[in-house]
């Protein structure tokens, strides 16, 4: 008996069986799924998402999917609303009860409580003849015909489902609402993807740290400025305007070629119309930049005046390299 292959060959049924469901889940679709969704957009207060078991669990993801993207949602146990938790619906409320077979014990005592203050209940089940189902604003089909368990008892292909229909109502609703990325990131602030999304230039940029010299000067004056600024680099200035720059590169370079230096001047060895960004761009702007050209350093400018220099370093630091 070959032991790994029959591992990977139970995985594999495992994900076809799922996906199968998943598949079928489309021809179930209807108006009642429309309609759930325009009940949800149209709410005034929160969408309440209520489960118990592992529809519960899935209640709970949907919940935080449903709130990072713009439609605010709370989770209620179904077992813990009977117990005074029922206080957190407001009339204002949109609910959906998510329960595969719709006959549990608890299902059938909250769902007359769900309902006694007229607020629209959603039913997420897989018997729309079911309890829920017959007392449901609308039903979104959630029907599987078997568990991918050998036994047809863990719930397993049922919660996919479920997760699945939990995913395909948030995105209408984010369609519905024209939610953009930058709208997602306002809610994601502290990870990768809301700084990539938020973080600006100024941000990051040192103000008191401008590396800067003029065309005229000495070679020792630009190493000497490089140097003192710890950024590999001075921009090279006339009456305030960027002229280009001198990398640490630049002046080794320089110095392979001639030790004669009394009569180089910044101008000299300046790379001309260097590569600039503007204070407000996004940092992962300035990223893109320095990847498309192999550099690690940008100038900074402020409508047009130079306001320092922005390092590779300094982006890394934030960590939205993915």
């Amino acid at each position: 008996m070959n032991t790994n292959f029959n591992i990977l060959n139970i995985a594999k049924e495992t994900l076809k069986a799922e996906s199968d469901a998943i598949t079928k889940a489309i021809e179930f679709l209807n108006d009642d799924f429309i309609k759930s969704v325009k009940a949800i957009f149209n709410t005034k207060g929160r969408l309440i998402i209520t489960g118990i078991g592992k529809s519960a669990h899935i209640g709970q993801k949907i919940v935080a999917t449903l709130n990072s993207t713009g439609t605010p949602s709370l989770f209620l146990h179904a077992a813990e609303a009977v117990h005074g938790d029922l206080g957190i619906i407001t009339k204002d409320d949109t609910i959906l009860c998510i329960s595969k077979s719709g006959n549990s014990p608890e299902i059938k005592i909250l769902v007359p409580l769900l309902k006694r203050d007229g607020n629209i209940l959603i039913g997420m089940t897989g018997n729309a003849s079911s309890f829920l189902g017959k007392n449901s604003d609308f039903i979104i089909n959630a029907f599987v015909e078997k568990e991918a368990d050998p036994n047809n008892l863990a719930p397993t292909t049922s919660t996919t489902v479920q997760l699945a229909l939990g995913d395909a109502l948030a995105v209408a609703l984010i369609e519905m609402k024209k939610f953009t990325a930058n709208d997602f990131a306002k809610f994601h602030p502290g990870g990768a993807l809301g700084k990539k999304l938020l973080l600006r230039v100024k941000d990051i940029l040192d103000k008191n740290n401008k590396p800067a010299v003029n065309t005229s000067s000495t070679i020792k004056e630009v190493i000497f400025e490089i140097s003192n600024k710890r950024l590999g680099v001075t921009a090279v200035l006339e009456e305030n305007e960027i002229k280009g720059i001198i990398t640490d590169g630049d002046i080794r370079r320089m110095l392979e070629k001639t030790t004669e230096l009394s009569t180089i001047t910044a101008k000299d060895i300046m790379t001309k119309n260097p590569k600039t960004i503007d204070v407000n761009s996004k940092v992962e702007e300035a990223l893109n930049i320095m990847e498309s050209f192999q550099i690690t350093q940008l100038v900074v400018t402020n409508n047009n005046i130079y306001a320092g220099i922005i390092h590779l370093h300094d982006i890394l630091k934030e960590g939205i390299v993915s």
